[in-house]
């Protein structure tokens, strides 16, 4: 995907943390920047897909040296726009294969920006490209969804996360080929009416831990979220930590 294409262009980028309000609230976001930044300690910080900076500026304010990867133009533009954005280095780039210099004690991928890269490859690239940017010990954590598989029948393949008086939004998922999208039905009070459609690759936490081994890293811990609840098979999220194996 390149930016050209869209999914997370300017009509996308103008109303971003409006459209996501929910993810930018102290309760949400705190938990996640008290993790990051101890698993940061003195070092640096590498966010991967860092948007318009939800989890970096603050985690910036917490004394954190952070550098983003960002494949849209137009969501970075809104990092800088914002208070102390411009001190944030950004690498414009897929993550996947994008290098950035020097090394970083923890990189990280937040509410489910792993699967915003839609094949297995570039999975696996990511966790490759992210353990040589990392220090010896250092740390890859991921933020992303549990499949929502058990809520399928038999013949359906739609999901609904969102239902309300003027927007509708559902996944749909292709089993054989772990491919989903996520859809957004908007109607404005003028009766005009939007549609968006973002394409995704779901994955599982086993096979992350696999794309892990293969990177050289190894599981550290995983939690059902960024305050440390226990992952048990009824989790609806994960918050996975890998560590970069030395020696």
């Amino acid at each position: 995907m390149t930016d050209e294409d869209g999914y997370f262009g300017e009509s996308v980028a103008s109303t971003y943390d409006e459209s996501t309000a929910a993810m930018f609230t102290q309760e949400t976001v705190a938990p996640a920047v008290d993790m990051l930044a101890e698993l940061a300690g003195t070092g640096r910080a590498l966010e991967l897909g860092i948007g318009t900076g939800r989890i970096a500026l603050p985690l910036a304010r917490r004394g954190v040296e952070v550098h983003g990867i960002e494949l849209s133009r137009a969501m970075a533009d809104r990092l800088r726009g914002k208070p102390g954005g411009d001190a944030i280095g950004v690498t414009m780039g897929d993550f996947a294969t994008a290098r950035v210099p020097g090394e970083f004690s923890v990189a990280y991928l937040v509410f489910n920006t792993i699967m915003n890269l839609t094949t297995q490859d570039a999975q696996v690239d990511c966790f490759r490209n992210v353990a040589r940017h990392l220090a010896p010990g250092g740390t890859f954590v991921i933020e992303v969804m549990v499949p929502e598989l058990r809520k399928l029948p038999p013949g359906q393949n739609t999901v609904p996360f969102h239902v309300g008086e003027n927007r509708v939004g559902f996944d749909t998922y292709d089993i054989a080929t772990q491919a989903m999208a996520s859809h957004h039905v908007t109607v404005a009070e003028d009766g005009q009416g939007s549609f968006r459609s973002f394409p995704f690759r779901y994955v599982w936490p086993a096979e992350l831990d696999l794309m892990a081994r293969l990177a050289g890293m190894r599981l550290r811990e995983r939690w059902e979220d960024w305050g440390g609840q226990p992952f048990t098979s009824d989790s609806g999220t994960h918050v996975s930590v890998w560590e970069k194996v030395t020696g």
